[in-house]
């Protein structure tokens, strides 16, 4: 009897379609669940009586699904998006503290000026509140900004703001994935192995030709970030959709 229990565990192998650079295999990171299904139509003959008289299996879908804890853009790129990545990243500064000066110019450089990209905001210190942001010369509750310089009314002088924005890094070990535009139909295809191993009685399945469909990344209060993903398997080139391996006593 072949009883398994837990998880398993995945790999993936990205090997046709629109293969992102250097086609990488992944064993997917804290796997907390997978979900293979066969669907089939199934066709049934009535006469004038209430049973069928006839039925047969027409097509068959097979789809899965998987969800895991670990987020690892380099798995994401090479099976969902199969875009160029490049090493560095894009990081928030969510509520960067400063005091606007108490004499002039009341101008705040904020601490990653030099790599700065984007403006996400200034708040007062105090209350909370936003403040507007203006093209140029700001009054009470405004703002401007250029090249990571944030210039103030001379009435706020003094007030403590939060300020947010986004900077770049090239810290080793980080990427980026440029999402570009691309045609319909372009997609990574990659091959699936699940398997588990449980009281010396080994499962396994292999998946020749997958498509991830679906991605998303929900989040939730008081809970680890998921990602669950699934995808869909069809044959090869030598039209074969797979294999199952088990040991039966």
């Amino acid at each position: 009897m072949n009883i398994q229990f837990g998880t398993g565990v995945l790999f993936m192998l990205p090997n046709a379609g629109n293969l992102a650079t250097n086609p990488t295999p992944y064993k997917l990171g804290a796997l907390q669940s997978v979900q293979v299904d066969f669907k089939s139509s199934l066709k049934k003959m009535y006469g004038q009586k209430q049973f069928p008289l006839a039925k047969a299996r027409g097509t068959i879908d097979v789809s899965a699904k998987a969800k895991l804890k670990s987020l690892d853009v380099g798995f994401i790129n090479q099976l969902y998006f199969g875009q160029t990545a490049a090493v560095g990243k894009t990081i928030i500064a969510d509520d960067e503290s400063h005091p606007i000066p108490a004499t002039g110019p009341f101008t705040v450089t904020v601490t990653n000026s030099t790599t700065a990209v984007t403006d996400y905001g200034v708040r007062y210190s105090s209350t909370g509140a936003q403040l507007m942001k203006v093209a140029s010369g700001p009054t009470t509750g405004q703002y401007s900004y250029a090249a990571g310089v944030y210039t103030f009314a001379a009435a706020d002088e003094g007030m403590g703001v939060l300020i947010s924005y986004s900077y770049t890094s090239t810290a080793a070990g980080s990427s980026t994935i440029v999402l570009a535009n691309q045609l319909m139909g372009y997609a990574p295809e990659f091959r699936a192995f699940l398997y588990n191993t449980f009281r010396g009685k080994y499962f396994g399945m292999e998946l020749y030709d997958c498509t991830v469909g679906n991605f998303s990344i929900p989040t939730k209060q008081e809970d680890f970030w998921e990602v669950d993903i699934d995808f869909d398997a069809c044959t090869d080139a030598s039209d074969t959709l797979g294999q199952i391996y088990a040991d039966n006593y």
